[in-house]
């Protein structure tokens, strides 16, 4: 894949669990950003060598210091406990004239980063809250992003970058958890979903291999039905629902069994407590 020539964004993501890596692996295969601009540390070296012995260009280091020093995006992939002594450590280092400070840390909020990063002269850096979803890796996230101190500028470059890695989206910070649930957790609810009509193809003759085949592939038409023809589900699920006929037989057992009720239950036991409050 060419990559641009004007100056790309340097990326530093401080952890290599399931998300940063499948950032880092997203950041691979940009246009916007070289390879050898991508640089993950971790304190574990095994997780550091299964990335480069997938992508060899991306630099890794077990060093947080050496990783965000040239950076200019610099992306917090960690668990939350680990953020405070994280921030303690990097504060001082980062330059917040120059660099973007970017959490992954799901439920913790802008306010909670400016009090993390507040140094005592109160400067801070700028901040943004970043949500994407596992399938950054294959350049298919939907992306949430929500910025504090962030010019006009910042937001687009942000976006432009995240959008080539599937879709992004830049919104209010209140909106943050629903995007979590919707398409964070979402991912797992989809596979979920997968799953099970792959079992069910095995229980109608299908070997499972190929039963899991069609039902991607079935996914995959029905997501572009709306993505690229910007189609409504109702109007494209009535071109298959003859009167009397087979479809509208399953929806109308499904939704017997609670296919509808179980999916909103489902997102709206997953939003973070704190936001329920």
């Amino acid at each position: 894949m060419e990559k641009t020539e004007h100056p790309a964004l340097r990326f530093a993501i401080i952890g290599a669990g399931n998300i940063g890596s499948a950032l880092a692996f997203g950041l691979a295969q940009s246009k916007q950003v070289r390879k050898t601009d991508i640089c993950i540390s971790n304190t574990h070296p095994e997780k550091l060598e299964r990335i480069k012995s997938r992508e060899p260009d991306i630099r890794t280091t077990t060093d947080n210091r050496v990783c965000t020093k040239d950076a200019d995006v610099v992306v917090l992939a960690v668990k939350p406990w680990k953020l405070p002594p994280l921030v303690d450590q990097l504060k001082e280092l980062l330059d917040y004239d120059r660099q973007i400070v970017c959490s992954m840390v799901g439920g913790v909020g802008l306010d909670e980063l400016k009090e993390l990063f507040k140094r005592p002269d109160g400067s801070l850096p700028v901040l943004y809250y970043l949500i994407p979803n596992t399938a950054i890796a294959t350049c298919q996230s939907m992306t949430f992003l929500s910025s504090a101190g962030a010019t006009p500028e910042q937001d687009e470059a942000l976006l432009a970058v995240f959008r080539e890695l599937g879709d992004a989206m830049l919104v209010e910070e209140r909106l943050m958890n629903s995007g979590l649930v919707l398409a964070s957790c979402g991912i797992a609810y989809a596979l979920r979903y997968i799953r099970a009509n792959t079992q069910g193809g095995v229980q109608l003759g299908f070997t499972p291999a190929d039963a899991q085949r069609i039902v991607t592939q079935t996914m995959k038409g029905a997501a572009s039905l709306l993505s690229v023809l910007g189609s409504h589900p109702e109007s494209e699920i009535d071109k298959v629902t003859t009167p009397s006929g087979l479809t509208i037989r399953g929806l109308n057992a499904m939704e017997r069994n609670g296919f509808t009720t179980a999916i909103i239950e489902g997102l709206m036991a997953s939003i973070p407590q704190k936001a329920k409050s």
